[in-house]
């Protein structure tokens, strides 16, 4: 049963579709992903990108739903991404190339930056799988060929070790490192490993290897590198360390910023979309757009003045906003907006206020006027039940459900669930209410994830304390009381 789609799909070159507040856009996309895929979305913030896909993984757990990570860096910053942001991006990129996905989901600060070509991504993508034949010499050349480290012990993805007839290696946009046991030349058996007990886990049939970095950082790459630098910037290049560093075979901190010297040409998300992708804009693109490029010219213009590490101008880094939504002329696009009447509309004030005789008395008025299903959800499992007990302790009895499609086919009119909804949401037609807790204490979303985040942390970090041996917890008592005695 849906409640959006598929009667509200999108038709034409281009069209338009309002009044979806808090996670109604989330469940529009997840319904119309159904008859519709594959989508792309691209959002104005970065903090919808993240929540879309969350929540449209929750709406329907059967959708292929790829993420599309950011740098995490600022336009010409001198750090690095972490490697599990690498990893993931051209995890993410190798997906859509092979249109092995139903949403895909993008911030468009993200999607301005220029990519490696997609032909740079399958020369550089291969399979290792049981019964092989493996060449060691072979594998560790395109190993070097992939941007690969060779190291003692495995630990982080881009990384690999070989040691007599077993090879240890982590692929990018893998969870997990492998464990390659040869029987001469031939591949015996692939297995997972734990890199903190480096003991094996489960076998696998095959392994997909995909480049270390999204530049190739070989000796081709390098020299074009070294080319593309004296073409590009007057002086002397043996003055910057940054050329030197890169024709030593280092690869300095930001040297992303300096992607488009590897290439040729470079490419844009475009050319890794299937030629059937539905664009989906949600929010004000053009503001958010006209925003990134503002900042970047300003750090450009700001950090510009270094002879030691020359800057590449945003054009050859960025798409301008025009020349995004030219080639984003090519797709069938519909734009979303959550503001203004349409399918859903937000969730009235419902606010518990624990200073009045009975708290809960504007959800219950709200409740005694629709008619409709209400469902309540909480954030985790832990948070569900402790709603439950309290709406109970007031008189509102909610029935408990696992899942949206557990809560879709529930006969009762009040429901509670949990999943990581940020908004709520009530249909037009009256017939269906989401209520987070978002509208339950009147805190504003982000800053309800952000005390989420907290939280966890902190759990983690009690159950990190909780499993360090004694010796190490004595060893950090005697550590703490001798910082307190100097």
């Amino acid at each position: 049963m849906t409640l959006f789609a598929p009667a509200s799909q999108p038709s034409g070159p281009q069209r338009s579709q309002s009044g979806l507040a808090g996670a109604a856009d989330a469940l529009y996309l997840a319904e119309l992903a159904r008859h519709a895929a594959p989508l792309a979305v691209v959002c104005a913030s970065a903090w919808d990108a993240n929540r879309l896909a969350e929540e449209l993984r929750w709406f329907d757990p059967e959708l292929r739903v790829c993420a599309f990570p950011d740098w995490e860096t600022l336009p010409y910053d001198t750090f690095s991404p972490h490697p599990d942001l690498i990893s993931e991006r051209l995890a993410t990129l190798y997906q859509i190339s092979r249109g092995e996905f139903d949403i895909a989901v993008v911030a468009l600060s993200t999607a301005l930056y220029r990519l490696a070509p997609p032909a740079f991504l399958a020369a550089h993508t291969f399979f290792l799988k049981q019964k092989d034949t493996l060449d060691e010499a072979a594998l560790r050349a395109q190993m070097a060929l992939g941007g690969y480290t060779h190291v003692n012990q495995v630990f982080a993805p881009g990384e690999f070790s070989v040691r007599g007839g077993l090879i240890d290696l982590f692929p990018m946009g893998s969870a997990l490192p492998y464990r390659i046991d040869l029987f001469d030349n031939e591949i015996e058996t692939l297995r997972a490993f734990d890199i903190d007990t480096q003991r094996s886990i489960y076998p696998v049939s095959e392994i997909r290897l995909l480049p270390a970095r999204e530049f190739p950082f070989d000796e081709a790459g390098i020299t074009r590198f070294r080319q593309n630098f004296r073409e590009r910037f007057e002086g002397d290049p043996s003055k910057s360390k940054l050329y030197k560093d890169v024709s030593n075979g280092l690869a300095p901190a930001g040297i992303e910023y300096y992607l488009p010297l590897f290439f040729e040409e470079t490419a844009t998300l475009f050319d890794y979309l299937p030629a059937a992708t539905r664009l989906v804009a949600h929010g004000a693109l053009d503001p958010a757009g006209q925003a990134f490029w503002a900042d970047a010219q300003g750090r450009y213009r700001l950090l510009s003045g270094d002879k030691d590490r020359p800057l590449l101008p945003p054009a050859d880094l960025f798409l301008p906003t025009d020349t995004f939504f030219s080639l984003a002329k090519g797709y069938t696009r519909l734009d979303l907006e959550q503001g203004g009447d349409g399918l859903a509309r937000p969730v009235p004030p419902i606010s518990v206020d624990r200073r009045e005789a009975h708290p809960v008395a504007k959800l219950q008025g709200f409740i005694d006027g629709f008619k409709g299903t209400l469902l309540i959800v909480a954030p985790s499992a832990g948070r569900r039940e402790t709603l439950h007990e309290y709406l109970s302790e007031h008189g509102l009895h909610a029935a408990l459900c696992g899942s949206w499609a557990d809560c879709r086919q529930h006969t009762d009119r009040i429901l509670l669930t949990h999943g990581p909804l940020a908004e709520g949401f009530v249909t037009s037609d009256g017939q269906f209410a989401v209520i987070t807790e978002t509208e339950l204490y009147a805190i504003p979303p982000k800053t309800r994830r952000a005390r989420e985040a907290r939280a966890t942390q902190i759990d983690n970090l009690l159950r990190d304390l909780s499993e360090l041996k004694p010796g190490d917890r004595w060893c950090m008592r005697s550590t703490a009381s001798a910082s307190t005695s100097v």
